[in-house]
């Protein structure tokens, strides 16, 4: 069976950014991988991919990102939705550890999108 690529779906990747206390980068990185765990086993997310750099590599240093994909972009408090009490609890560790946070969106390109001119 082949997949018509123009009529692909729009998908959005979706980044969670941490700035972590110095020395808690894969501490963090841990438990943001677990609370992305849980909210994927409760269908509320797909998989997410999550990496840290703790200072030992170039670049920014003490930051842990979490990344997935989406076909939409719903609040998390949106009706009819049950946060994971598993996800919320991890939260509050993760909170523990930081300094601040921000989340970023993507539009990914699929051949529908590609301009042609």
């Amino acid at each position: 069976m082949s997949c018509d690529p123009l009529k692909e779906k729009t998908m959005y990747v979706i980044r969670r950014v941490y700035e972590v206390k110095p020395g808690t980068a894969r501490k963090v990185a841990t438990l943001v991988q677990q609370q992305g765990d849980a909210y994927h086993n409760a269908g509320q997310r797909s998989e997410v991919r999550v990496y840290f750099n703790g200072g030992t590599l170039p670049g920014d240093n003490n930051r842990v990102y979490m990344e997935w994909t989406d076909e939409t972009i719903d609040s998390p408090y949106r009706e009819g939705v049950s946060l994971p009490k598993e996800a919320l609890e991890i939260g509050a560790k993760v909170r523990e550890n930081v300094i601040s946070q921000h989340i970023e969106f993507y539009e990914m390109m699929i051949p529908a999108k590609m301009q042609l001119d």
